[in-house]
């Protein structure tokens, strides 16, 4: 006989609470092995395979591809040592003898620890209620945990349709998969018995839920007492206006952020522009030399490295519970790269001790992988000062907002020929505008002229920071 055991969303580490169903792996009645890859889903920081713990015939899955779904919700529930036949039906027929494919699953468990769950043994057997036949004016009492669980994704069985097709609609589980929906409509007062789902089968989206409160909240048409002053056109609701797109996944995560650095951080910015000539043609010096090409910004990267050796206030953090500004002892040097899913900052760990070689490659390996969607939390936290070049945008300057919670940003502009003062005559030379927004709080504007001051004469003259080592 089949135990029939259900997989919930693990705790993806990080801090993450939540996570949305990008891609499905399996479909239900897909035979699966232990810690087979069975869903594609997607935190605010990364793309994420989740692999499940157990072995046997998936009987369910949760949530259609696009739900979001808060960690510890229900994934799927698979068919262990059995058949593997759904519940529903081995309880309407007689159980059948395993398929081969059936009985070469193994029923053990996995021992992987995917942070949050590990499954040392199998997880306790979910109860299930017999119901007799409903008899004429009769309906069978739907189990509790049915009312607070989400229905599962699955085609359900002759006998489920039967039933449903005796009992009125107000009286069976509401056709709500996502959590999220559900505690909306909780918190609002919706009764979501009264709400006609658009998905598949019904499903009652989050776009349903919202349209049915807007729908209460519209006021209705009566006359105002003469006491009353006539509402303003302004108050009238507009939450039927526009395309609303949710702060949710990266793009909340980047909200959050920068709102949290903005308001917490007293920051300022200064700037200068530097004659970069002689940065390019050391770069192209290099690269027609032989080897693995360089890139500049690995060459920006090493001068970062330098100048923060010489000002360490700068790659440092501020404790506001303890009221201390903490010094890091290495740079993992944060570069902002752009995405097909937005923003993010991957981090090059002790970027002050590679060579320009070593920062090209993963400069390269980081950027692929942020535009793939593969980078793992590691890659993108743990950062003590960042690099953004947003030059490559044609623009020359910036205000940048500081990755909270280092303490600054170096922004650099594009480069482009302009008229320089160069060796006492008008010239024709390379000039990039470098920004640094800093932290108030862990230096002064001293400090910070300091640093850019080091950096633009790194980048005017660069021959003494090219050495590898």
């Amino acid at each position: 006989m089949a135990q029939v055991l259900e997989f919930k969303l693990p705790d993806l580490g990080e801090g993450l609470t939540e996570a949305e169903i990008v891609r499905w792996l399996v479909a239900v009645g897909d035979v699966v092995a232990i810690d087979q890859p069975v869903v594609e889903v997607e935190t605010a920081k990364a793309m994420v395979e989740v692999p499940c713990p157990y072995g046997g015939v998936v009987t369910a899955r949760y949530g259609e591809e696009g739900t979001e779904l808060p960690v510890g919700a229900p994934l799927l529930t698979v068919a262990v040592g059995g058949t593997g036949a759904p519940e529903e039906r081995a309880e309407a027929a007689p159980e059948a003898a395993p398929t081969a494919a059936e009985s070469a699953v193994s029923s053990e468990y996995s021992g992987n620890v995917l942070v949050g769950y590990g499954t040392a043994g199998p997880a306790a057997r979910r109860r299930r209620v017999k119901h007799a036949s409903p008899t004429a004016g009769q309906t069978p009492a739907a189990p509790k945990a049915a009312v607070a669980a989400p229905a599962p994704v699955a085609a359900p069985a002759p006998v489920a349709v039967a039933v449903a097709a005796a009992v009125p609609a107000s009286a069976g589980p509401v056709p709500v998969i996502s959590p999220l929906v559900r505690k909306l409509a909780r918190d609002r007062g919706l009764d979501l018995r009264e709400v006609r789902g658009s998905g598949p089968e019904g499903l009652i989206l989050r776009a349903d839920v919202e349209l049915a409160l807007a729908a209460l909240e519209r006021p209705v048409a009566a006359p105002a007492p003469a006491s009353t002053p006539a509402a303003s056109p302004a108050a009238t609701p507009v939450a039927a206006a526009g395309e609303r797109i949710p702060l949710r996944g990266l793009r909340g995560v980047v909200a959050d952020k920068l709102s949290r650095s903005r308001t917490e951080i007293p920051d300022a910015t200064c700037w200068v522009d530097a004659d970069a000539t002689e940065l390019m043609a050391a770069r192209r010096a290099m690269n027609t030399a032989g080897g693995p090409k360089i890139s500049l910004l690995a060459l920006l990267a090493r001068i970062c490295a330098h100048a923060l050796d010489r000002f360490p206030e700068l790659n440092s953090t501020v404790d506001t519970a303890a009221r201390e500004i903490v010094r890091l002892p290495a740079v993992h040097l944060g570069f902002a790269a752009q995405t097909p899913r937005g923003l993010v900052v991957p981090v090059v760990r002790d970027a002050g001790t590679r060579t320009a070689e070593s920062l090209t490659a993963e400069f390269a390996r980081l950027t692929e992988s942020a535009r793939q969607g593969t980078l793992t939390p590691a890659d993108l936290t743990g950062g003590t000062f960042t690099l953004n070049n947003y030059g490559v945008f044609g623009v020359d300057g910036s205000t940048p907002i500081i990755n909270h919670p280092e303490a600054a940003m170096l922004g650099v502009g594009r480069i482009i020929p302009k008229p320089w003062v160069h060796q006492g005559e008008l010239a024709v030379r390379q000039v990039v505008q470098l920004s640094l927004t800093f932290d108030h709080r862990v230096c002064d504007g001293g400090t910070a002229g300091g640093f850019l001051r080091y950096v633009a004469d790194c980048v005017e003259q660069p021959a003494v920071l090219l050495r590898t080592v």
